[in-house]
This record gives structure tokens, sequence and C-alpha cells, in this order.
């Protein structure tokens, strides 16, 4: 049977909505050690699958355009603080947390394609702005203290998501990811080599832990080119309304699994961007459906998507 690509896109965002499960297994590890590993691993992962299909010059591509060189390694410091914050969220009992974030998230790429791209936007997604802006006053004024954990995911994200964009489309998924994390991995390595000697290294060298950590790679790189699957067969409208499966899983996960609190305040806010990812979701099908264009260039515009063909990033890669 002929795949349509919408299991793929279906799969790739089930997996991220189930990330938190993933990353506890990780508890006794810092944030920035199990970042550390994860961009070791995926790198390993990348540099394997590129030869396995014989596109390791793609990488030396990269390197001889500067500019887009430069723009992926930006890319892959704007992921690792993503990765790490999403990590430290969910391992310090912050799901919920994480999973606003990546509601939010749809809302910072418009605001950054409004401010940095000088884009236009509708009535309808000023509407979603504006109920965004909402629920994180609401929510501030509820816990008596800034959404850090929500608000940089949603904002580092939204800006790799620009970065991205910005460096144009002629990058594959797995040679970008290569880039992006070899960028990284000097640090990621420093930071390794400085537990190890300071003696504070909780992943003991060719251990079962050891082994465990190494399945990052694979865990990240698996969603990645089952959605690089999806985004080649399917609308960027289907596109962006999977998108949301994932932080729907991982509220789910916060409020069900994990027994977080949800007083008032955090329903209420959480409420506010339902309404304005309703709002964007509505206005983007129903400019989509009149076709020609116009209708395309909604599409493009989606809550998440940044204007990605199948070689951008996605809307989710906690």
């Amino acid at each position: 049977m002929k795949r349509t690509g919408l299991d793929s896109g279906i799969a790739a965002y089930l997996l991220w909505g189930l990330f938190p499960l993933y990353f506890l297994l990780f508890i006794r590890s810092g944030a920035l050690e199990v970042v550390a590993y994860r961009a070791a691993w995926s790198l390993a992962f990348c540099l394997v699958l590129l030869a396995v299909l014989r596109r390791l010059g793609d990488l030396r591509a990269i390197w001889r355009d500067r500019r887009t060189a430069l723009s992926l390694a930006v890319a892959g410091v704007l992921i690792a603080t993503n990765w790490t914050v999403y990590v430290y969220g969910v391992a310090t009992g912050r799901t919920l947390d994480a999973a606003l974030g990546y509601f939010i998230n749809p809302l910072a790429v418009a605001l950054l394609g409004v401010v940095v791209l000088r884009e236009r936007l509708r009535p309808g997604q000023w509407v979603a702005l504006g109920f965004g802006a909402c629920a994180v006053v609401v929510l501030i004024v509820g816990y008596g203290q800034v959404p850090f954990i929500a608000l940089t995911l949603a904002l580092s994200f939204g800006t790799y998501s620009l970065v991205k964009k910005l460096a144009g489309r002629s990058v594959a998924p797995a040679p970008g990811l290569a880039f992006e994390t070899g960028a990284v991995l000097p640090l990621a390595l420093g930071y390794l080599g400085y537990l190890a000697v300071t003696g504070q290294s909780t992943v003991p060298p060719l251990s079962g832990y050891w082994f465990l950590m190494a399945t990052t790679g694979i865990v990240t790189a698996v969603p990645l080119l089952l959605f690089a699957d999806a985004a080649r067969k399917v609308s960027m409208v289907t596109l962006g309304m999977l998108q949301y499966i994932a932080p729907v899983g991982q509220f789910l996960l916060g409020w069900l699994v994990f027994r977080e609190p949800m007083p008032a305040s955090r329903w209420a806010g959480f409420a506010l961007v339902w309404v304005a990812i309703a709002a964007f979701a509505v206005d983007a099908i129903l400019v989509s459906r009149r076709g020609g264009p116009s209708g395309r260039r909604a599409s493009q515009a989606l809550p998440g998507s940044a204007g990605r063909s199948d070689s951008a990033a996605p809307p989710h890669t906690p």
C-alpha cells in the first residue's frame, strides 16, 4: 500500500509526545550532561546514516557555504539550549511547563516573523497572538513568577525555526542535524571531560547506563526522519495540525501520569493558549480553502511551520 506520509507524521509527533517518559530514565544525570551525550550520539548516528547513504559530501557542501555553515552553527546552539531546558523541565517535575512552551511555540514563531521578517498578520492571527499574550499574563499573575521553562522553550525553538528559514531550504534533515550537533560537539565533549576529571560523571563507561545514554542519538534522529518523510508527502495545513499531538501528549503525561498540580490559574492559562491555537488554525484553514497563491502562502505560514519545506526544521524537537 502506498504511504501517504500521514502515518509518518503521526508517528513522529507521538514519539515527541512520549519524550518525557524516555528522559525520566536519565533522572540521575543533570540536564547538561544528558544534552552533551545527546549531541554526541546524535552526531554519531547521523554520520553513520550519511555514510550508509553515501551523502557525507553534503557536509562538505555546507562547510563551503559560509553563510549556511554559520547559520547552522547558531541553530545548533539554539537547539542545544532548547534540549537542555526541556530535559531540565522533565527532570524537575515540570512537564506541564514544557508542554505549555510547545503550545506557545507557534505564537513565538509568528511574533518573530512580524518583528524580524516584517511579515504582516491577518486579523485572526492578531487575535491569536492577543490570547497568547493574555495566557502568559494570567500564568505570571497566578504563579507569581515568569514561566521561565515555557517561555525559554518557545523562544529558543521559535528562533531556531527562524534561523533555519533564513539558512535556506537546500540542507536536508540528516546533514543539517549532523552539522548542528557538530557545531556544539566541542562544548559537549569539553563538559563531559570536565565531569570525568572532577569525578562528577554519572555515566560509567561501557556500563548499561552508558549504552542506554547512547540511544539518545537514535531517539533524537528517528522522529526527525519520520517528520521529513511526512513533510514531503502531506500538505502544510495537515502538518500544522499534526504538530499539536506532541504538546497534547506531554500535557496528558504531566497531568494524568506525573500528577503535576493544575490549579485554576494554570487551567486558565492553558485555556487561553488553546483558544489562541484554535484561532490560528481556523484562520489558516479558511484562507487555504480559498485556493490560489494566497491560500498556499497561508498554509505555509501555519503556526510553527516557519515556511519550511521538506528539508526545514520540524515544529517540535524536544
